[in-house]
């Protein structure tokens, strides 16, 4: 009986391209699979396929040469909108500029003849315009150049309506500028939009407290997202600007500053351009731009001083994020700078609804004429958790430049949070041309033993005054270092391809994870007779003798040699695999095999009734 490992991960819901990039084929013949059970907890990507987002599936970056050939098509869909030559100044509509006199309806009257005059400007010029909420309609350009200052009662922001705090849908206090189902709509102009959060209430809600705790509750539980009613007595603080569900949206040349929450959070949307835009945060959750459950964003030329992230992609919470199941695709960040108390480029930690395609490129972290009140911690931070399930796939920077991060520069971690049983997909990870002079470390890279990070590769990059000089890569497949200097030091990784023993062809043998200090998923425990084998499909660029390394365990103290064949060609008849110790005691062997340009088959047969050691990888060399 033939049965395959690829067969049983696609029978628990993880596609193929979530094993190691490179492994060849994964089966298993005579006897069962040990693997751990995956179809336990459903899909790998959480609820959101059984939601009805196929679409949402990890599609990997390796579909083009270099995933940044993607990044023309992507910004040739990013179209600002356009509109027509009407002016329409909040001062005709009774507003005056002299920071007391509310202009609440000014507003609201001004932006509603706009829009039923077919789209113009909704002109605010200098001075200082107190006002509550203002809700944007289609064909609408909010063009500042005084400035909005908002009231700091809870009160002027109601009747509540639909949002999405911290991944969670909810009905809320309107965000301070809010649209919803919009289409060409834009804030743009020279002058500030100040969310005044400071000088009321809102930063003694804090995180929200029992009210956050009550939302993730029924956010966990599928309480029905229109009785999740907060606002009037409740502490749940808005966003400044929340557009959702909109097309064609522009935010540009306006200086942002002093939210109560979250600065500038598209929600939905689609066909989005944030550019030379001024982010200035105060508060905790003092984020710069999040884009949420977006396709086709470009955020370019901003500047961030901010108390949380700079630019934090996200796509919902948990279960909740899972259900709605729209993730964040084809974000591109050019040209920025970054100054905050946490990440610049953020993936998560809300991305149950998947993150795929994040480019980052030509950005400075903590640069000398932008320091901000806080140094950036790292330039790149994704942050998932165990219970988030979804995806992150495909994140790639290049040229960034940056100096003094408090931390790691790139950080990357699944253990956020250390609750949950439903940990997401990470992978597909690229790094280019990075340029830090100051950091913790160069990199950590912090997977978890039954779910790894896959696939980063760093290359042509220094990393200088680095306190920690050793990066930290824990549980991570396939990390490809390739002109990384760390504190002068070459650290480049060109050790080979790894091609794990759980993912080959198996006879007379099982996949076991119950001896510690493993690599991938597992080891392949065989049967204790001569001809037990594990054969592995081995890819190599370029025809030549290469160094083949089997890392191997034999807690017993008899030896376990083994065979080596090559394309059929028996290259070393008996291989040693002494007695390590115990069987979480990993050991390598080496051994030089003739090898063609593309496909190679890999043998390794037991030639004693003891059968092979446990097997763990074997890695080939370039």
């Amino acid at each position: 009986m033939t049965i395959s490992r690829r067969d049983l991960l696609r029978a628990g819901g993880v596609a193929g391209g979530a094993l190691l990039a490179g492994s060849g084929t994964a089966r298993a013949t005579s006897g069962p699979s040990h693997a751990e059970p995956v179809a336990a907890s459903g899909s790998a990507y959480g609820e959101s396929v059984a939601a009805g987002s196929m679409d949402a599936g990890p599609v990997g970056a390796g579909s083009a040469a270099s995933p940044w050939d993607r990044v023309p098509e992507i910004l040739a869909r990013i179209v600002p909108p356009a509109f027509p030559d009407r002016a329409f100044p909040i001062t005709s509509y009774g507003a005056v500029g002299d920071g007391s006199t509310d202009c609440t309806a000014a507003f609201r009257n001004a932006i509603a003849a706009c829009n039923a005059a077919g789209g113009g400007r909704v002109m605010v010029p200098s001075g200082t315009f107190r006002t509550g909420k203002i809700h944007l309609l289609s064909n609408v350009n909010l063009q500042v150049n005084g400035t909005i200052r908002f009231r700091t009662d809870p009160g002027s922001y109601l009747p509540t309506v639909l949002t999405r705090w911290e991944g969670i849908e909810c009905y809320n206090y309107s965000p301070f500028i809010y649209a919803n189902g919009q289409t060409n709509i834009a804030i743009t102009g020279t002058g500030t939009i100040d969310g005044n959060a400071p000088a009321g209430d809102w930063s003694s809600w804090g995180s929200g407290g029992a009210d956050r705790d009550q939302l993730r509750e029924w956010g966990a539980n599928d309480h029905p997202v229109a009785q999740r009613q907060f606002g009037d007595g409740h502490e749940l603080r808005p966003n400044m600007i929340g557009l959702y569900n909109c097309t064609a949206v522009l935010v540009e040349g306006v200086n942002l500053r002093n939210p109560a929450m979250w600065t500038l959070h598209p929600v939905y949307c689609t066909n989005v351009t944030v550019r030379n835009v001024t982010f200035y945060s105060t508060n905790s959750q003092g984020d710069g731009c999040d884009p949420d459950s977006c396709t086709d964003v470009l955020i370019t030329g901003c500047k961030f001083d901010t108390n949380d992230d700079c630019v934090p992609v996200k796509s919902g919470r948990d279960r909740d994020g899972r259900r709605v199941g729209r993730p964040s695709q084809n974000i591109v960040i050019q040209n920025c700078k970054f100054s905050g108390r946490w990440g610049g480029v953020t993936i998560g930690s809300e991305m149950s609804g998947g993150v795929r395609d994040v480019f980052a490129e030509d950005c400075e972290c903590n640069a000398p004429d932008f320091p901000g009140r806080y140094p950036v911690k790292y330039a790149l931070y994704v942050k998932t958790s165990f219970n988030r399930g979804g995806y992150v796939d495909g994140v790639h920077l290049r040229r960034i430049t940056g100096h003094d991060l408090e931390r790691s520069a790139l950080y990357v971690t699944l253990n956020y949070e250390t609750s949950g049983s439903l940990p997401p997909v990470v992978q597909n990870f690229t790094a280019d041309g990075l340029a830090i002079d100051g950091a913790a470390q160069a990199y950590n890279l912090d997977g978890r033993p039954t779910d790894h990070i896959k696939n980063v590769t760093i290359s042509n990059s220094t990393f200088n005054r680095i306190t920690t000089a050793t990066p930290t890569a824990s549980n991570v497949d396939n990390l490809v270092l390739s002109g990384v200097f760390v504190n002068g030091k070459d650290i480049s990784n060109t050790a080979g391809a790894r091609y794990e023993a759980e993912d080959a062809v198996i006879s007379r043998g099982v996949v076991e994870s119950n001896h510690a200090g493993f690599s991938g998923t597992g080891f392949v425990n065989s049967d204790n007779v001569a001809g037990a084998y594990v054969e592995f499909s081995l890819n190599v660029a370029a025809a030549g003798t290469k160094a083949l390394t089997i890392r191997y365990a034999n807690g017993t103290t008899t030896n376990r040699p083994y065979s080596v064949t090559v394309n059929g060609t028996v290259v070393s008849a008996a291989v040693n695999a002494p007695g390590t110790g115990a069987w979480s005691t990993w050991a390598s062997a080496s051994v030089q095999i003739p090898a063609v340009s593309g496909a190679n088959t890999v043998r390794l047969t037991a030639t004693t009734a003891g059968g092979l050691p446990n097997l763990d990888y074997v890695e080939i060399q370039p």
